[in-house]
């Protein structure tokens, strides 16, 4: 799971160790390794509905996640810390990995990389404070995590990804409706299709996107047709999620579902 940050593809390459040439043999060069697998060619395959999650419909919750988008912005750490609960969890596969002797900001700092070099950990909390969803989190009381997971068949799904020989990862849904492909890199190049909400294939990309102020992914439409989508119009399925719980002191960060960067 992971943030609704940008869509990124990527299939693990499968390396095959060179055999050994025998002493007794002839030398002979040590044989290539293997390249990664190639991903399924684009074809059509059949559109398979999905329903983004709704957003929480709580002004103190907007609010909140304003105030959290704002010190992400200025890479706060002391007002950030102000905003987690002093009860803060890290669930990851094997229950929580929170360090309760540690404070929440430590713990929180840890799971989505803050002290990172790049920033990326700021730019991810970013993503978080900007996503208006939020669903309940069954195994604490009172806790909503975000984002929301669509909802969709997952029967469907599942034979999606097998009609097209393509891997779950590879997918993305809309974060609205009648979305345009376009046949370009830029923003303004012909419109190919208009996309429903649908799952989407999105598609390895060695152009690198476009430029930096309008990154573009490249898409299989249901139809077949390749083309491009700008990068924030798709949202991943299966994400890392931020919690946050709401008592009479107001809303706080409690908790964060996921692996270790």
């Amino acid at each position: 799971m992971g943030p609704r940050v940008p869509v990124a593809v990527s299939l693990a390459a499968v390396l095959i160790a060179a055999t050994p040439v025998p002493a007794q043999t002839p030398p002979q060069a040590a044989p290539a390794q293997q390249a990664a697998p190639q991903p399924a060619a684009p074809k059509p395959y059949k559109a398979t509905a999905v329903t983004p999650p709704a957003a929480l419909e709580d002004p103190a919750f907007a609010a909140f996640r304003k105030q959290l988008g704002a010190a992400a912005d200025k890479k706060d750490r002391k007002a950030l810390a102000a905003m987690i609960a002093a009860n803060f969890f890290w669930m990851g596969e094997n229950g929580d990995k929170a360090d309760k002797r540690k404070p929440g900001i430590d713990n929180l700092s840890k799971a989505i990389g803050l002290d990172n070099k790049d920033a990326e950990g700021w730019d991810i909390l970013a993503a978080y404070a900007a996503d208006p969803t939020a669903m309940p989190f069954p195994d604490r009381k009172d806790t909503v995590c975000a984002p929301a997971d669509p909802s969709f068949d997952a029967k469907a799904f599942e034979e999606l990804v097998k009609s097209t020989g393509t891997d779950p990862g590879e997918w993305a849904y809309p974060v609205q409706s009648n979305l345009e492909m376009r046949a370009g890199l830029q923003p303004n190049a012909a419109v190919v299709e208009t996309l429903g909400m649908n799952f989407v294939r999105v598609l390895q990309d060695e152009s690198g996107g476009g430029n930096a102020d309008n990154p573009m992914l490249r898409v299989v439409a249901p139809s077949g047709k390749v083309g491009y989508v700008p990068i924030d119009a798709l949202s991943p399925i299966g994400n890392d999620q931020l919690c946050y719980s709401k008592d009479a002191g107001g809303w706080k960060i409690s908790g964060f579902i996921g692996g270790e960067p």
